[in-house]
C-alpha cells in the first residue's frame, strides 16, 4: 500500500499557481474570487474559511460575503447579478447548501458560467459531458490531478464510482471516461454492490455514509479514492473507506484527512486563474 497524500501534492500545485497569479499580477490583473454563504451552517463555514485562506496566499483578490439565513432568493440573485458584472472578479462561488427557501437550480444558473468556478453551471457540465470542459467540479478536477501525479493510467482500467451526485459522481466518471476508463456510476439502490466494486481497478467513494467500504469489497492492488467527510463513532474524522482495513488490500489508497480535501480547494484556486487568463484575452 502507498498514500496519496493530497496536502502535499496540493502544496506543490499551489506553488506553480502562485507563479501563474505573479505573472498575471505583472500584467495588471490580479484573479478575484468571491465566496457567498448564506446562513451559518457550521461545515460551510469551515470550507469558506479554508478557501479564503489559500485565496489569500496565493495573492488573490479575495472577498467572503456573508449572509443572514433570511435572505431572499431575489436579493440573493441580484447580489449574483453585480458580481457577474464587475469585471474584478473572475470566480463567483455560492456556498452550498442553501436555505430551503432559495432555488439551488435558480442559484447556479444566474452565476456568468465563465466565473463559475465550481463547474455546476448546466452550461458548464454540458460542455463536460460533450468532452470539451472549460469549468470542471473542483473535487473530480483534484482527484485526475492524483492519477497524473501517482502515474495511474485510467486507459483499459475498469472503474466504478460509487455515487451519482452532479458534484462528484457524475463529473467523475465522465473525466474518467475521457481517459479512456470504462466506468460504471454505482449508488445506494444498486444490486449486488459488494461484487461490482471488487471488480474495480480504479475504485471512488463518494456516498456519505462513514467506512461504507469495506476490505472485502475491494479488489487486490487497486487504487481507492475517499471522497467522504464523516464522524465515526468518537467523532474522528474518517472518510466512507474503512482505511485501516482496506489499506492492506489497495495498492494506492487517500486518506481522510489529507486525501482528497486540499486538491478540491487547490482545483478551485486553479480554475479561478483559468478564468482570470480567459478574461484576459478576450
Amino acid at each position: 500500500m502507498k498514500l496519496i497524500d493530497g496536502k502535499a501534492l496540493a502544496e506543490t500545485l499551489q506553488l506553480h499557481l502562485k507563479d501563474e497569479v505573479e505573472a498575471l499580477v505583472k500584467k495588471g490583473i490580479v484573479p478575484g474570487l468571491v465566496v457567498i454563504l448564506v446562513g451559518e451552517n457550521p461545515a460551510s463555514q469551515v470550507y469558506v474559511r479554508n478557501k479564503e485562506k489559500t485565496a489569500l496566499k496565493l495573492g488573490f483578490h479575495s472577498k467572503v460575503v456573508r449572509l443572514p439565513a433570511d435572505t431572499s432568493e431575489a436579493d440573493l440573485l441580484t447580489l449574483i447579478e453585480e458580481y457577474n458584472q464587475d469585471e474584478a472578479w473572475h470566480g463567483i462561488l455560492v456556498q452550498l447548501p442553501l436555505p430551503k427557501h432559495i432555488s439551488e437550480e435558480k442559484v447556479l444558473l444566474a452565476i456568468d458560467p465563465n466565473k463559475d468556478v465550481d463547474g455546476f453551471h448546466p452550461m458548464n457540465m454540458g460542455r463536460l459531458w460533450a468532452g470539451n470542459p472549460v469549468m470542471i467540479p473542483s473535487t473530480p478536477a483534484g482527484i485526475m490531478e492524483m492519477f497524473k501525479a501517482y502515474q495511474v493510467d485510467l486507459s483499459g482500467q475498469r472503474a466504478v464510482v460509487v455515487g451519482r451526485s452532479n458534484i462528484v459522481g457524475k463529473p467523475m466518471a465522465q473525466l474518467m471516461m475521457m481517459g479512456n476508463a470504462t466506468v460504471t456510476i454505482a449508488h445506494s439502490r444498486t444490486k449486488n454492490l459488494s461484487a461490482l466494486t471488487k471488480s474495480a481497478d480504479i475504485l471512488v467513494v463518494a456516498i456519505g455514509v462513514a467506512k461504507f467500504i469495506t476490505a472485502d469489497m475491494v479488489k487486490k492492488g487497486a487504487v481507492v479514492i475517499d471522497v467522504g467527510m464523516n464522524r465515526d463513532e468518537s467523532l474522528k474524522l474518517c472518510g466512507d473507506v474503512d482505511f485501516d482495513e482496506v489499506k492492506d488490500v489497495a495498492r494506492l489508497i487517500t486518506p481522510v484527512p489529507g486525501g482528497v480535501g486540499p486538491m478540491t480547494i487547490t482545483m478551485l484556486m486553479e480554475q479561478t486563474v483559468r478564468a482570470a487568463q480567459l478574461a484576459s484575452q478576450k
